[in-house]
């Protein structure tokens, strides 16, 4: 016999199941924040912003970039594992974030566990650049030369302790047998505002980043650290080309959800971005800071960054990279 309560019951779970697609439909309500755990002007904002401006017009709510830097990118991504899984809050990471679990074995939060994978915004190759006013070097052997005549004479920038461009630059220097001296910044943005101005002398960075600096002559390119030329520096060698042989490192950067999102919102999300990624506004922007458009996206993209976890886990034990 049905009772009043079976009744109520029933009516709530209902109602639970029939809110989940509701919720999709009606959602966003209100802004949406982004946290990039890096300074603006870093190569996370050269891809964040523009996507976010079309997203922007697709969900017609705004989507506002909140930057927090520090510590690798890892204050941002603990700031972002605690904030609230209601679809309002998202987290910009890179390839930085696979990275940080062999580095910071304290994190308060887990790359893997504790969001939810979106899906890869782009994914440009490293490129050496050097200041062409403090470095004489024109190709990747003469500064080769110079850095074995000078051990730790010259200094390279990064965008912090444990990031691509650190870890790039402590592969170039195991793999060329050289000494440089590293010096960290808050995230790539100000790393390459100081060897734009001269304060360092170069700098292992993503070209999404440092492609208008290498264009306009403020840089000088050396090589891009990818299997093939890039459109958007189409006259710059590859390490292969220039002599470096097994120097490839590109970057990544990509949208996560705390863990607890509403599925509905992170299937939502998914296709929303996967919709500005084909536009020709993003396209184009991409093709200009020499980024391929990429197709991770969901448990893919999950799996992908299981395998960053571990690949990059190998070569910090492999290079002996400390914190400085």
């Amino acid at each position: 016999m049905t009772t009043k309560r079976d009744l109520i019951l029933a009516t709530a779970a209902f109602a639970l199941l029939a809110a989940a697609p509701a919720a999709a439909e009606t959602w966003p309500q209100r802004p949406i924040t982004f946290i990039v755990p890096f300074p603006a002007g870093g190569g996370t904002d050269a891809f964040a912003r523009p996507l976010a401006a079309q997203l922007d017009q697709q969900l017609g709510q705004r989507i506002i970039i909140e930057n927090r830097g520090g510590a690798g990118g890892t204050v941002g991504a603990s700031a972002a594992a605690r904030a609230k899984a209601d679809g309002y809050t998202f987290f910009v990471g890179a390839a930085h974030h696979a990275i940080a679990p062999a580095l910071y074995p304290k994190l308060d939060y887990n790359i893997q566990t504790d969001f939810i994978p979106i899906a890869v915004i782009a994914q440009p190759p490293q490129v050496i650049v050097v200041n062409p006013g403090k470095v004489q070097a024109k190709t990747v052997a003469e500064l080769v030369d110079f850095a074995k005549k000078n051990p730790e004479k010259l200094n390279f920038a990064s965008a912090g302790n444990g990031t691509t461009h650190h870890l790039a630059g402590e592969l170039f220097q195991i793999s060329t047998k050289t000494k440089m001296t590293h010096v960290p910044y808050r995230g790539a943005g100000p790393a390459l505002q100081d060897t734009v101005a001269g304060q360092v002398d170069l700098l292992f960075d993503g070209l999404g980043s440092s492609a208008a600096q290498i264009q306009s002559g403020a840089l000088r390119a050396l090589a891009v650290a990818a299997p093939a030329r890039s459109e958007a520096v189409p006259d710059v060698p590859t390490a292969k080309e220039a002599g470096l042989e097994g120097f490839e490192v590109s970057t990544w950067y990509a949208l996560w959800a705390p863990k607890g999102t509403p599925p509905e919102i992170v299937v939502r999300m998914r296709d929303e971005v996967q919709k500005v990624l084909k536009t020709p506004a993003i396209e184009s922007a991409w093709k200009k800071n020499g980024s391929p458009m990429p197709t991770l996206a969901g448990d893919d993209f999950g799996k992908f960054v299981t395998a960053e976890v571990e690949r990059w886990g190998k070569v910090v034990k492999e290079a002996q990279v400390k914190l400085e």
